[in-house]
């Protein structure tokens, strides 16, 4: 998106923030450009819906394209979804009126019908049986059309993921490569799959956010051990500077897992001489709308109490007296944890135009927040040009790995 950056709404975006969120973003930008003058590594753990709907997870393969971003931690959802493109559109109708079984239609029996032209579908056709007589129906249908999430439960798309998943999960097992890295092949440059693939930056599903994606989750997690995926993760996260986090559940399993020793369980693997990686010393940044996240700092900070429950044995949420989220604890106790408590569609955007500003770095996308004009601009051109997995090219850049490996 060869777009001019709108610096006024951006800068009203950080205006909106509270003061204490606006000193931690700060410090947040600040630290993660210091990292990347020095030569440092920055990695990135997303959740899944808002980072696709406010365009983060576009914007943060943007800055994979720049070399800002060194590593990203997602969902499977978020793999299905860049498989689709990212976002698309989708045309939503009464499932009775196309003579479907309502028994068996999500809540509401409601079917969508992905958005696409004759000619598009043509190619389509190439790859799979497409239900012609269904497809003319959704023409005459009564509905409406939304963006949302793609392939996910519209037709033809949203089936012909989880017939691609069964094909790149035959990839996996003859290659022994994470479902995530041949997917990626065939992702667009603008999706997070698309341009780690291209720059060798590792994009990976992490072991709490295996379930979801339908069966693109399942090939996932079949695709490699479990145990190998928590190397990975871990190779990536020990050599990073920075960790940041983006509305995302059940970080302390992702940063802190089994081979981490300041926070997490990693003792024993060091103990029987396996390697390790400390977060001690790093830093941990944290976009959350969640206030409690800085509440349960503070605690920490002021008293010292979300350790000392800790170590007395007691539970954190009785003695905090918060609604008390598996991340909170080794985040409130980590010393280079900076909480940034707002909307992620209005974070991002400032967060990144002040590192682009400070390392000299001209951005080719930028993302909004949603309501507004310039985010529903930014929606529909993600709709327009991130476009679906290109199989054919995912199978040539297989046919040039094995070569390759001879």
């Amino acid at each position: 998106m060869t777009a001019k950056i709108n610096r006024e709404l951006i800068q009203k975006f950080y205006g909106e923030l509270d003061e204490r969120s606006k000193e931690t973003l700060d410090a947040a930008a600040e630290r993660v450009a210091a990292v990347k003058k020095r030569g440092g590594k920055v990695a990135v753990v997303t959740g899944s819906g808002p980072n696709l709907h406010e365009g983060v997870t576009t914007l943060i393969a943007e800055l994979i394209e720049k070399g800002v971003v060194d590593g990203v931690t997602t969902s499977s959802a978020v793999i299905s979804h860049e498989m689709g493109g990212a976002l698309d559109r989708v045309k939503m109708c009464g499932a009775a009126q196309l003579g479907l079984d309502e028994k068996f239609m999500p809540r509401g029996n409601v079917f969508e019908f992905t958005d696409m032209t004759d000619e598009e579908l043509d190619e389509l056709s190439k790859e799979m049986i497409l239900d012609r007589e269904l497809l003319a129906k959704r023409h005459d249908a009564e509905g409406h059309f939304v963006i949302k999430a793609a392939a996910n439960m519209a037709y033809p798309m949203g089936l012909r993921t989880e017939k691609l998943a069964e094909e790149i999960h035959s990839l996996c097992r003859q290659s022994g490569l994470p479902f995530e890295a041949v997917a990626g092949w065939g992702c667009d440059r603008r999706t997070m799959l698309g341009a780690g693939a291209e720059k060798g930056v590792p994009v990976l599903v992490t072991i709490p956010q295996l379930v979801g994606g339908g069966h693109v989750g399942m090939a996932v997690g079949d695709s490699i051990p479990v145990t190998e995926r928590s190397r990975r993760i871990s190779a990536m996260l020990g050599s990073s500077d920075v960790i940041i986090e983006s509305a995302v559940a059940l970080t302390q399993e992702i940063h802190d897992g089994p081979f981490e020793t300041y926070t997490g369980h990693g003792i024993w693997s060091w103990w029987q001489g396996q390697p390790v990686y400390s977060l001690r010393g790093k830093t941990l940044i944290r976009f959350d709308l969640d206030e409690n996240l800085r509440r349960a700092q503070d605690l920490q900070r002021s008293s010292a109490m979300i350790q000392e429950a800790i170590d007395k044995g007691l539970p954190k949420t009785k003695i905090s007296k918060i609604p008390f989220r598996m991340e909170m604890s080794a985040f409130a106790r980590h010393e280079g944890s900076l909480p940034v408590i707002g909307d992620i569609g209005m974070i991002w955007p400032a967060f990144a135009l002040k590192i682009a500003d400070a390392l000299g770095i001209g951005l080719d996308f930028m993302s909004y927040k949603q309501e507004t004009d310039d985010g529903k601009a930014m929606r529909e051109w993600i709709v327009k040009n991130v476009r679906p997995l290109d199989r054919g090219r995912m199978l040539a850049k297989f046919r040039e790995w094995q070569e390759a490996r001879g």
